[in-house]
């Protein structure tokens, strides 16, 4: 008998998804556990795989085109199975959810020819199915029989369909893999491997328009939301780094895992909120939640945009730990392997764009958190000790907070316990939290 097969949700913020490729058409047997498609989310490019086995009659929506969650992605049967009397009440039925500002149904890309006198009885949608996690691979390629490319499988099969030939791509993903936007932005002549100078000048005014891709548009519907509707403020303060930079230094000597400067700042921040719990909280219109536990999130520069994994009690963890679970998101959100459960529950979020150089600048709150860090470069800069100049370790950062929940001087004292934290770091390192 034909089913629905209906859109899942496969992030927690997912309203809609952009089918990305159809692995399998019309008339091909699918197996349980077989990919069938992939599916851009808000989060991650994921791939979508049957959990049931059958012929695929229908295709729901065009490669490129987006569908929203619960939409109707295929309908799976036996060959040659009638489906039309199934497929029209499950569009009635989805027009009248959506009344009374039903949308016109998706356009199919094709549908199997159905026996002349076969028929389908309606079969309700199946529960949303649990999707297993994103399988990333990386492609190694061979260019004039020594140099390999580092190459992900979608900007591979984007490279074979515009006829790119590989060996004129230079990659600006992680260790110099080659990732769809490199394909995205690539011109005939425009780049050379090992070079990153144009080969012509641009003489005459031309553009190029892309696509907003889903997690762009969440990160630009969340954070204009929270920038319009939380009243902001900002709070700036210097630290002395000194005793981080020798205490970093001894610590790196001594263990098998390497202690980042962001590592301290998380474990900072987390004995921070402990002493501090108004700052742990979150708006929630007609309340606000004042958490006990401590959740980190650190934000991480992906390729579509930024993600947000989240570093759970993080006051009850070491150094070391925090610097494991945070390396390891880290690879994980740039491999697209983080799942929901890695992403969800933040308390207080941390913006580090030291590595980037970057002096200092103020971070938009990360909802529903009531505060977010930003967290600027360490410089070497002259400063002033015990009446005498000297060169010191110093480091900017910038509180953001709602003003609903947090008012300036809740935001002020914790600022100050944090540098006190920073420029006496023996005082949260401890036993056992190194």
């Amino acid at each position: 008998m034909a089913e629905i097969v209906r859109m899942p949700k496969m992030s927690d913020t997912m309203t809609e998804g952009v089918l990305v490729k159809w692995h399998k058409k019309v008339g091909d047997t699918v197996k349980n556990g077989e990919l069938v498609a992939e599916v851009e989310t808000d989060k991650a490019t994921m791939e979508f795989e049957s959990y049931q086995a059958g012929t695929l009659l229908y295709l729901g929506v065009e490669e490129g085109k987006a569908i929203p969650v619960d939409g109707i992605l295929a309908i799976m049967g036996k060959p040659g199975e009638d489906f039309k009397d199934l497929l029209a009440a499950a569009q009635k039925e989805d027009e009248a959810k959506a009344a009374p500002a039903a949308a016109a149904p998706v356009e199919p890309v094709a549908a199997a020819k159905p026996a002349a006198q076969a028929s389908a009885s309606t079969v309700a949608a199946p529960p949303t199915p649990t999707i297993s996690a994103p399988k990333v691979q990386e492609i190694v390629h061979s260019v004039n029989g020594d140099e390999r490319l580092k190459i992900s499988p979608l900007a591979k099969r984007l490279a074979t369909e515009k006829g790119i030939d590989l060996g004129m791509l230079k990659g600006t993903g992680e260790h110099g893999r080659i990732v769809k936007r490199d394909i995205d932005w690539f011109k005939p002549g425009s780049f050379v491997q090992g070079s990153t100078l144009s080969a012509k000048a641009v003489t005459k005014e031309s553009f190029e328009e892309v696509t907003v891709t889903q997690m762009r548009k969440t990160i630009a519907r969340r954070l204009a939301e929270s920038k319009f509707t939380a009243p902001h403020f900002y709070l700036t303060m210097d630290i002395d780094m000194d005793e981080v930079v020798r205490a970093r230094e001894s610590i790196n000597q001594v263990t098998q895992v390497k202690i980042s400067f962001n590592d301290f700042v998380v474990k900072a921040v987390a004995t921070s909120l402990r002493e501090h719990p108004a700052v742990n909280s979150a708006w929630l219109g007609d309340r606000i939640r004042y958490n006990h536990h401590i959740h980190i999130g650190v934000a991480v520069a992906v390729e579509d945009g930024l993600l947000v994994p989240v570093v759970r009690f993080a006051d009850s963890k070491s150094l070391s730990q925090i610097a494991v679970e945070v390396k390891e998101f880290a690879k994980k959100a740039k491999d697209k392997k983080l799942q929901p459960q890695d992403w969800e529950g933040n308390t207080f979020t941390i913006s580090n764009l030291g590595m980037f150089n970057i002096e200092s600048f103020t971070a938009i709150i990360n909802p529903p958190d009531a505060c977010i860090l930003a967290i600027g470069a360490i410089k070497q800069i002259p400063v002033v000790k015990n009446g005498m100049v000297q060169p010191g370790n110093v480091m900017k950062v910038t509180l953001s907070c709602d003003h609903r929940v947090v008012d300036g001087v809740v935001g002020s004292k914790f600022l100050n316990t944090f540098k006190a934290l920073l420029e006496n770091p023996i005082v949260m390192l401890g036993q056992g939290n190194i």
